[in-house]
């Protein structure tokens, strides 16, 4: 097809000037007919492939396209500070795409991850000419999913900026800066075992004051200050000025934002009269993944891949065009329910875990209703609250050796939801030094359901509330919810599937405005969200929760000294004790939706 590219710096509100590429359908030139636009704006090279396809796709369905670097990235001008100028560049991006002869005056935006927090980030400053949206597994807050989680530092914020500084506009001037941080990401593993926390001024980040200053207000800043309030880190504190746009909000089940996509959903559906659209499927993070049928070792059948492009046309027809092919008769929220699988290894070495799509009213989903399951001290999860006041179950915790995070050869670990895969650790991903399962540890609780009677549907947010005490005065606890398999031919040891992980801290267990130390032996309670996930437990499998202190290298280990987060110098063992007694019934609250035999 033919087009043409404008290469345009746009200045923004303090005369920084940001590349920006607009793609133009049929040859047309500046001043000729008009085009809704679709605008990317991202960290990751305009020019490159991705944004590139998109670009090319929607002109193909005369769309006008605009590719924006950010501030401080590739060809535009400024300093990169991750996330934090991105609302107001945005709100000026879209406001000069608007006034361009070439655009019709209706504007939509696109974008997985850090692009997705481009357009959230914008909308909450009600830019003129903005009419729709496609966000995908986007941020709500990084303090509560993607830099901090729980009150704990997550280790792909690491990763993550070390892989930009690589990519800066600086390291591609200097190769020696360069290597280093090529070096450092290659041996990373090795800084989190024997180097962490990074100390200011002694790592390759230190060349770049900017990065260095992002990373330090991270791993250190645990504590939900003026800091986190900006829109560009954090949508809760904006949701009542968000723009009264029309919104798809995508997400997925094994995505580091799971926990944020179903929450922005209903927060702005509740407060705008525009159409929200929330879908939630089976996925790891990125684009790339929706087309494919699985996420990590498990597989969901064909029905669990997505036609990403073609979704997101239909959005923008209809909201930016009119064209409507049905979708406005859709329903409103659409989630993939997993599981139903025949439970073998499939021929490429996958379980066959299974799974359909369901159409819903609402989120959380209509008739779910929340029951809690109780941890006993015999390891069983059932209805029935404990009766007695028996003896809490004890374990050390030991910060030389945390609990290894489960991924495979080939995936990165730091990754916020790498996907299903049996709670086995894995010496070929740098995590565990034997290929036994996690529950041979001492230092992790099992608590599971008998098998079950019937199929239950598990769909919707979870709550976990533990009855809690320490010998150390501040600690982790983690918790894991698991769909155990029973044994068959291809598992003769079952398989345990998990299905969605979370990490919380406890000096922040009152609200993280103010951290506060526990008494030693002195009993708490800890509430705090698992993610929400969807998901069949077939007939005959069971329901597992697995509770104990780490979950490493997904998230940082605590040493139990109370020092300030992200400076401390030492490290304890730490005697956790979870307590399971009539007085203090710990338990998790589920969203069970349907019980069938």
């Amino acid at each position: 097809m033919s087009y043409v590219v404008l290469h345009r710096a746009v200045p923004m509100r303090d005369g920084v000037r940001l590349a920006t590429d607009v793609y133009l359908p049929g040859g047309a030139g500046e001043g000729e007919r008009s085009h809704p636009a679709v605008v990317i704006r991202t960290p990751y090279d305009k020019s490159g492939e991705n944004p590139t396809e998109m670009a090319e796709y929607f002109l193909r369905h005369d769309y006008a396209c605009v590719v924006q670097d950010v501030r401080g990235r590739y060809e535009s001008e400024g300093e990169f500070s991750p996330f934090i100028n991105e609302a107001d560049d945005g709100r000026d991006c879209l406001e000069w795409v608007g006034k361009q002869p070439w655009c019709s005056g209706r504007v939509g935006t696109v974008g997985t991850s850090y692009l997705a927090q481009t357009q959230a980030s914008a909308a909450v400053t009600n830019p003129p000419y903005l009419t729709s949206q496609y966000i995908s597994q986007g941020y709500g807050s990084y303090h509560r999913s993607r830099s901090r989680r729980g009150g704990a530092f997550e280790n792909h914020r690491l990763n993550w900026l070390l892989r930009m500084a690589a990519t800066s506009p600086e390291a591609s001037r200097d190769p020696a800066l360069f290597s280093a941080l090529q070096e450092m990401r290659e041996n990373l593993m090795d800084w989190l075992r024997e180097g962490y926390p990074l100390r200011e001024g002694l790592t390759p980040l230190s060349r770049l004051p900017a990065y260095e200053q992002s990373l330090l207000d991270f791993m250190t800043r645990g504590e939900m200050d003026d800091f986190w309030c900006n829109p560009g880190l954090n949508l809760e504190p904006h949701y009542d000025r968000y723009a009264d746009v029309a919104v798809t909000w995508l997400g997925s089940w094994y995505d580091g934002y799971a926990l944020e996509t179903p929450r922005n959903y209903a927060e702005v559906a509740r407060r705008v009269s525009s159409p929200q659209r929330l879908i939630m499927g089976p996925w790891i993070h990125g684009m790339g993944a929706e087309g494919r049928t699985s996420a990590g070792d498990a597989d969901f059948g064909a029905d669990a891949a997505f036609e990403s492009l073609k979704q997101r046309r239909r959005w923008f027809d209809y909201t930016l065009k009119d064209i409507d092919d049905g979708i406005s008769r859709e329903a409103p929220v659409r989630l993939f329910i997993m599981g139903g699988g025949s439970g073998r290894c499939l021929p490429d070495g996958r379980l066959d875990h299974g799974g359909k799509w369901r159409d819903d009213t609402q989120w959380p989903p209509a008739g779910a209703a929340e029951v809690p399951y109780y941890l006993h001290r015999d390891g069983s999860l059932s209805e029935d609250p404990p009766t007695t006041d028996a003896d809490p179950i004890t374990y050390d915790f030991d910060p030389a050796d945390p609990v290894p995070s489960t991924s495979s050869p080939g995936q990165t670990i730091f990754e916020s939801g790498g996907g299903g895969y049996d709670q086995r650790m894995n010496p070929d991903t740098g995590a565990g030094n034997t290929r036994l399962p996690h529950e041979s540890r001492s230092d992790v609780l099992v608590f599971q359901s008998g098998p079950l009677h019937c199929d239950t549907e598990i769909t919707g947010p979870i709550e976990v509330v533990l009855y809690v005490s320490s010998s150390a005065v501040d600690t982790d606890f983690t918790a894991k919810l698991i769909d155990q398999y029973p044994p068959n031919p291809d598992y003769p040891h079952g398989y345990a599937l998990e299905l969605t992980y979370t990490i919380q801290r406890c000096r922040y267990r009152n609200g993280y405005e103010r951290e506060e130390m526990m008494s030693p032996g002195e009993v708490y309670e800890l509430r705090f969200p698992l993610p929400p996930t969807g998901n069949l437990f077939c007939a005959g499998h069971c329901i597992r929760l697995d509770i104990s202190s780490s979950n490493w290298p997904k998230y940082e280990v605590n040493p139990n000294t109370g020092e300030p987060v992200g400076r401390h110098r030492r490290s304890v063992v730490a005697t956790n004790s979870v307590h399971c007694s009539d007085r203090h019934p710990s338990h998790v609250i589920l969203p069970v939706v349907s019980q069938r035999a």
